[in-house]
């Protein structure tokens, strides 16, 4: 499967775009442990016009974790080709558009998954990208506003015809917001349409390994996004490549090599950010992270460690967790 230039082993498998949470430190720990490609957190055209700091920062790329999307999202095209033509100059290797992001700050305001219900502009967006840059574009956005529109069939027909480079589809409307089970049939018959010819790559719910080869083998998606699945699991890449790669499970990790990762990620964030925002960063993989599950009366535990503002505080609580025999 290729992506522009960009040419991927079988059964790729990208790790998703997450506000708060795809900062360089945790791309390339995902990246070490076998994610294909991986996306920035969302850049909003608007604050990179304007000259954000924090948004600039978050073009900060390093080789280590190539090849890498920069995702951007806006509503007005002009705008939106400006902060793509910004954003090309990091030496990304894909411009992503973000047409799928379901919150109200974003969708509500017209952008993000906000554009399902304004398609025309959409359309006149990727169109404006397109033109502007010379990197591929790639776009993700989901199956439509509601269930009475879904409308990505379609859609993918004309994205395509914009001159993307390829397409992810979420398995949800935006009405579902997380919710509920995510859809792949939808999915699936994009991706079987006789008239598309770029690479669709599936989001939405994969979190095992025999999920992610059941997306491949009954849908026939190209590659495999892995977005919540991987928060606080950044093994989940080894775990499904080798899966797929053997048809069988890896041995799992120990919980002492686990509970390694998850200190050099709060490490990694700390030194790309300082000690109060990476322990800040840290807290959603640490609340999301499967780890810790199974461990009897650990909510006075957990509350501690997500209340944890400095390193020593953190890892003194950490290192007294012990996972029962």
């Amino acid at each position: 499967m290729k992506i522009g230039n960009i040419e991927f082993q079988k059964y790729p498998l990208f790790l998703a775009p997450m506000e708060d949470v795809t900062d360089p430190a945790f791309r390339l720990l995902c990246k070490s442990f076998g994610a294909d490609m991986v996306y920035t957190e969302f850049v909003s055209a608007d604050a990179l016009i304007r000259n954000v700091k924090r948004t600039e920062q978050k073009l900060n790329i390093a080789d280590s974790e190539r090849p890498v999307a920069i995702q951007i999202y806006g509503r007005e095209p002009q705008a939106v080709a400006e902060a793509a033509s910004i954003a090309e100059e990091a030496h990304p290797e894909i411009i992503d558009l973000n047409f799928g992001c379901p919150v109200k700050k974003v969708a509500g305001k017209g952008a993000g998954a906000g554009l399902l219900r304004d398609i025309p502009k959409m359309l006149e967006i990727t169109q404006a990208v397109v033109k502007t840059v010379k990197l591929p574009v790639t776009v993700k956005t989901r199956l439509g506003w509601d269930d009475n529109s879904k409308i990505i069939v379609e859609l993918a027909e004309q994205l395509q015809d914009c001159g993307i480079a390829a397409l992810s589809i979420h398995g949800r409307t935006r009405a579902q917001m997380y919710k509920g089970d995510a859809d792949w049939t939808l999915i699936g018959e994009v991706k079987n349409n006789p008239r598309i010819h770029i690479p669709i790559i599936g989001n939405g719910d994969v979190t095992t390994p025999e999920r992610a080869k059941e997306c491949f083998d009954r849908y026939g998606v190209d590659a495999v996004m892995i977005g919540r699945g991987a928060i606080g699991r950044p093994w989940i890449f080894r775990e499904i490549s080798y899966f797929l790669q053997t048809g069988k499970e890896l041995p799992p990790l120990s919980f002492d090599e686990k509970m390694a990762i998850i200190k050099q990620q709060v490490l990694d964030s700390i030194a790309l950010l300082d000690e109060r925002r990476g322990i800040l960063h840290s807290r959603r993989h640490l609340a999301a992270t499967p780890l810790f599950k199974g461990i009897p009366n650990f909510r006075d535990t957990r509350i501690a460690m997500l209340r944890a503002e400095t390193q020593d505080e953190l890892f003194k609580i950490l290192e007294g967790i012990k996972f029962p025999a």
